[in-house]
């Protein structure tokens, strides 16, 4: 197996294309021109949008996708020949093959390229690939690193820097998770949930905060601690938010920032003013006043990420005022704090909330924006067996700034169900700290409840990184019939 991505020309196959960590990587590799095709057995609008730019997209993994690359190949059991038959020139044709820690070894297409002999490579050597290609810049963190590296793109993006930008989420200033540029600068969003993140060496680096939120792959705190330290270590410039105590007193940031005035953090803001429409705070660099910084994202995390990307934008050399103009108009990503539509009075809004921690702030968040005496109805779908087990207690307190919360089951992301923990498990527990609990088990029982339950004036708030917000669009079309039929 080759150990270096090959970007001369080669082409690249992703199993499992249509992830949004794998997705990105192959638009980029599209608009590089180079060859791309891949596979994932449930077509969504991503795949379809790199089909329409170029990619071959398969709709099943199964061996005899590769045939694509080798369409004279005996049929031997896998439908090819086998590595030791191809010759050399054929080996050649074959392509890269890139996975993500979601394919396993059972997975016949992975299996088949193994049996090939294809060069196989995670989707973290291909990031750290093209980090290596760039200027980069790669956001790092527990929580909010795909709205603070789509901040720092735009941001850079506004102020005509033309980075390329690979994300975490869809973002419709550049209609979608990824954009090719035509400068030196690169800004990535770094994953550390599989450990991956070792392999980065960007030139700024920056880590929003540190917490356990894969105990799927993390048994304790300091693991996780020990991959932000290994990746910290590769960065040229390390930027730090030191309202984490664990960044403040087990990392040592090249620059800091902190939203209170009071630290020695080399960004801090005073004169905060959050609103039902946005937020203002005047921004200081080591004492000095750069200016007020205005941005439409609500919430105490999202002015820390724009923090952060005002310490990246100095670092760059950027005049504040290039940065507050671009920060302004930055509108966020897609299912983050994400307005799906308002009927009968009803707003209702998407959120990628998975985490106790970023549901109380979410939920925060939202009772700013609601009105006096409006509800906030907070739907959440639990994401993975491992997460809600282990942190079973935190979710069962982050609920607090709710009127109402309504759960459902758990959204297994490929987990096996050992029976230690289910949806109904969690909303007993969170009853126990909330009066207004709900628990429906299907995502049909819960868009059944909403219509009967939603009135005038809810806030209703879609939480969960699964597949919950489905529900949106047929709660928002059968409110929409009555009207219909009335008009």
């Amino acid at each position: 197996m080759n150990n270096s991505v090959d970007f001369s020309g080669r082409p690249f196959h992703f199993i499992g294309i249509g992830g949004i960590g794998m997705s990105a990587l192959a638009y980029l590799l599209v608009k590089r021109n180079l060859p791309v095709s891949g596979s994932d057995i449930r077509p969504n609008h991503i795949t379809r949008h790199l089909e329409s730019i170029g990619s071959h997209i398969f709709d099943k993994q199964e061996a005899s996708n590769f045939e694509f690359f080798h369409p004279d190949a005996k049929n031997n059991g896998l439908g090819l020949n086998t590595q030791q038959e191809l010759s050399v020139v054929e080996l050649a044709k074959l392509p890269q093959v890139i996975c993500s820690t979601a394919i396993n070894t059972s997975n016949l297409e992975y299996k088949a390229a193994l049996e090939l002999g294809c060069p196989i490579f995670h989707r973290s050597d291909v990031l750290a690939a093209l980090i290596a290609d760039y200027y980069s810049i790669a956001v790092a963190g527990t929580h909010g690193k795909t709205t603070t590296s789509c901040m720092i793109g735009y941001m850079l993006l506004q102020a005509d820097l033309d980075p390329t930008i690979l994300v975490g989420g869809e973002v419709n200033a550049w209609e979608g998770n990824a954009r090719l540029g035509q400068s030196q600068y690169l800004v990535a969003e770094a994953d550390e949930s599989d450990g991956s993140l070792v392999k980065h060496a960007p030139e700024i680096g920056i880590i929003t905060n540190i917490e356990l939120d894969h105990p799927d792959h993390y048994d304790t705190l300091e693991e996780v601690i020990d991959i932000f330290q290994t990746f910290a270590k590769s960065c040229k410039t390390l930027i730090g938010s030191i309202d984490c105590a664990t960044v403040r007193d087990r990392l040592q940031p090249t620059l800091s920032y902190s939203l209170h005035s009071e630290t020695d953090a080399d960004y801090t803001v005073t004169n905060i003013d959050f609103r039902a429409d946005g937020t203002t705070a005047l921004v200081w660099e080591r004492g000095k006043a750069l200016g007020v910084l205005k941005l439409r994202l609500l919430g105490r995390h999202n002015l820390s990420n724009a923090l952060a990307a005002v310490a990246v934008g100095r670092a760059l050399g950027l005049e504040f005022g290039t940065i507050a103009k671009g920060i302004a108009t930055f509108e966020g990503a897609r299912r983050r704090f994400e307005l799906r539509g308002e009927v009968d009075g009803i707003t209702f809004i998407d959120d990628y909330a998975h985490h106790p921690s970023e549901i109380r702030a979410t939920l925060a968040a939202a009772r700013l924006q609601a009105r006096p005496g409006q509800r906030v109805v907070a739907i959440f779908q639990p994401h993975r067996y491992s997460r809600t087990l282990t942190f079973l207690e935190e979710f069962a307190q982050s609920f607090t700034h709710a009127d109402l919360v309504v759960l459902t089951d758990i959204y297994s992301a490929g987990e096996p169900n050992l029976g230690q923990i289910s949806g109904e498990h969690l909303a007993a527990e969170v009853a126990k700290q909330h009066p207004q609990v709900v628990y429906q088990a299907s995502l049909p029982s819960v868009c059944k409840f909403l219509l009967q339950t939603l009135r005038p004036g809810d806030l209703a708030l879609f939480l969960g990184a699964g597949n919950l917000n489905q529900v949106i669009p047929e709660v928002i079309t059968t409110l929409c019939e009555p009207a219909k039929a009335t008009s």
